[in-house]
């Protein structure tokens, strides 16, 4: 590597963090609200239970625009370079969570709130479906083989910054506000912040160059036609030669998107309803242990460059099956420091997953359909994993009154990621500079 390789990655690794923690915060911000206040603010025709799940079925309303956001970018990302739509979903991002910082309540504009509520959320998840992709790529094919794991797990504690840093903002307010003016207008405080997410944009558009890999496919397109390098149809080629490898990344997923989400949202629900903690001690459990994977996610990243990822994405999947049902028997004390232990402990396994994702997904597609295939795998375990998560916990609970059967759901995701996971086969340290054609013309060989 030459000398000006650890610098330009250092900018890299920075602005490409700073970009998904703030996109992240824009978009996790909204599950704080949504198990705060969205409630009683948008929905106070409801019920307390009833309004908690329409609240969180507008959060799950963002998760299902995420896959279309994902084939949209894996679009321009395969076809124009990683960074275009890396850009846009920052710029769509910061515009829609400011609107709802000035978005009227439904005490105001009535009907209208809920329903422009949920619109702005389909923005939302237009943009952090883009997003995520882009930035996991242009880390991971900057970076030295033996080191994607570590530099692809940095764009996943961006969303660990994201929710920290969401939370942060929610405690302080939570902390120096009365309940009346936090209801009143604080809680659009953090909203309306995440217009700065534009400017990160801007800065990324202006001087970050796209990775090594895409430009050598461009130029090896631009020298001998199509089939050596880019794809007039990204989605079509990625869902006809990768169909396999997108079903299995979905399923890779299911268990980590669904416990983060049960963790930084569906607890503090669960925690103030049920077992009677403040929202504040809540808060400041699900902080301090979400800040921990800023130490764990890099961690297991950089155990993955060691030991493969298809392995240790396995240990992650088995120990949270196990541990579905303890993490709720810690909680149900309501001894604090049995609570921090649950959550801390949560939040360490998923690490185990979330950690090597970024550098598993790379490595499975070929490089002409690798935005597509790993923003829709991605993405779509979004919809049925983390978007309905919160909601069907707080359902589960209604039906039920105990978190057994939230465990019951969690080991069920943990078998479908076991499953996914088990059958991928191992593409450890795989050269990414190969293509659809590439990887054919070695079948054929074979």
């Amino acid at each position: 590597m030459d000398r000006d390789a650890h610098p330009k990655m250092a900018r890299l690794a920075g602005a490409a963090v700073l970009a998904t923690g703030l996109e992240w915060y824009d978009f996790l911000i909204y599950s704080t609200a949504a198990a705060l206040v969205f409630g009683d603010l948008f929905f106070p025709e409801f019920s307390g239970v009833a309004g908690t799940l329409a609240s969180f079925a507008t959060l799950a309303v963002g998760f299902f625009a995420r896959p279309l956001g994902g084939v949209i970018a894996g679009h321009v990302g395969d076809r124009y370079g990683r960074k275009p739509p890396l850009v846009g979903a920052m710029v769509v991002m910061g515009a829609a969570t400011f609107a709802i910082g000035v978005l009227p309540t439904y005490a105001q504009i009535g009907v209208w709130a809920p329903v422009l509520l949920v619109v702005i959320r389909l923005v939302q998840g237009l943009g952090v479906g883009a997003q995520w992709g882009g930035a996991a790529l242009l880390l991971i094919e900057h970076s030295e083989v033996d080191k994607r794991g570590f530099y692809g797990s940095l764009v996943q504690t961006g969303a660990i910054f994201g929710a920290v840093a969401g939370n942060a903002t929610f405690l302080l307010l939570t902390t120096l506000l009365p309940d009346e003016q936090f209801a009143s207008w604080g809680w659009r405080v953090p909203f309306l912040l995440g217009l700065a997410l534009v400017v990160i944009g801007i800065y990324v558009q202006l001087k970050i160059e796209d990775t090594p890999v895409f430009r050598q496919m461009r130029e090896r397109s631009l020298q001998a036609g199509q089939e050596a390098g880019l794809t007039k149809a990204p989605l079509r080629d990625a869902v006809r030669t990768c169909w396999r490898e997108i079903l299995q990344a979905a399923g890779a997923f299911f268990v980590v998107n669904g416990t983060f989400y049960i963790l930084i949202s569906g607890m503090l629900d669960y925690g103030t309803t049920y077992v009677g903690l403040s929202k504040t001690e809540v808060l400041v459990h699900v902080l301090v242990a979400g800040g921990t994977q800023l130490v764990t996610i890099p961690l297991f990243g950089a155990l993955s460059d060691r030991w493969g990822r298809r392995k240790l994405f396995l240990v992650g999947t088995v120990l949270m099956g196990l541990f579905a049902f303890p993490m709720f028997w810690l909680v149900d004390t309501g001894s604090a420091p049995l609570v921090l232990l649950s959550l801390v402990l949560g939040f360490t396994i998923h690490a185990v997953m979330y950690g090597p994702q970024a550098a598993l997904y790379a490595e499975m597609f070929p490089a002409d359909v690798r935005y597509t295939g790993a923003s829709l795998g991605f993405q779509l375990a979004s919809i049925f994993a983390g978007g309905l998560a919160p909601f069907v916990m707080t359902a589960l609970l209604a039906a039920t009154g105990a978190a057994w059967s939230v465990s019951l759901y969690v080991l069920a995701m943990a078998v479908i990621t076991f499953a996914s996971v088990f059958t991928i086969r191992e593409s450890f340290r795989r050269d990414l500079h190969e293509t659809s054609a590439d990887v054919e013309e070695k079948e054929v060989i074979a």
